[in-house]
């Protein structure tokens, strides 16, 4: 039995998780892990296991801005001073 909420749980959720972003996105979990330790994609963490909670528009707003940006060729220290 899978634990994954459906697409459309996740699209009524304010909040994902980064494999849910994966999905929504199509974008590689190591790729989205990278920008969220750049401190390019917005997170709360909350309780005792600090699962990481992404506010799902921002983030899927921010990961298609950054996919846009890295299309024109730009760096990621480019990027993260637009972001």
């Amino acid at each position: 039995m899978s634990r994954q909420r459906t697409l459309e749980k996740i699209m009524e959720s304010d909040y994902v998780s980064i494999g849910e972003l994966v999905r929504l996105t199509g974008s590689r979990y190591s790729t989205l892990k990278f920008y969220t330790e750049e401190g390019m994609l917005p997170f709360e963490q909350e309780g005792a296991n600090l699962t990481r909670r992404f506010p799902r528009e921002e983030a899927v707003r921010r990961i298609e801005e950054i996919h846009r940006l890295r299309e024109a060729g730009m760096g990621i220290s480019g990027i993260k001073e637009i972001l």
